[in-house]
């Protein structure tokens, strides 16, 4: 990815309505916490990669065995990062404004990204200090 591509991304908002719809739809579905990555707000459900927000739209992880079926769905696209393909993941441009189709987008990404294997989550190393001898 191009110096000039990192840059647009992280000055890119988050889409604040759609970031909070996902965070009662997700309240229920296990581990998940925030992260801000791709250039906006990113969803992990037991340290994976499950759905994520900005103001290009809504992106899911459905996996590469169902991605074919979620680009059939309406306003499904392939998501692509500095012109490169990323298997398994999808957009949804403009972002489901019904409750029950957003629902159902989850569903399908929480049934892929469960069936993962947990990540630990990374630790920071810790800072040490040096004690000088004379």
């Amino acid at each position: 990815m191009s110096r000039a591509t990192v840059e647009a991304l992280k000055g890119m908002p988050i889409d604040e309505i759609l970031a909070e719809r996902l965070r009662g739809a997700l309240a229920a579905a296990g581990d998940i916490r925030e992260v801000r990555m791709f250039g906006g707000l990113c969803f992990m459900l037991n340290g994976n990669m499950l759905a994520g927000t900005s103001k290009r739209g809504l992106l899911l992880r459905v996996g590469k065995e169902q991605e074919a079926k979620s680009l059939a769905r309406a306003n499904a696209k392939p998501m692509e990062m500095a012109g490169c393909p990323m298997r398994g993941y999808v957009f949804v441009d403009p972002p489901p404004a019904d409750d029950d189709e957003l629902n159902d987008w989850l569903r399908f990404a929480v049934d892929f990204v469960g069936a993962l294997p947990p990540k630990r989550r990374k630790s920071r190393p810790r800072r040490t200090r040096k004690v000088w001898q004379q």
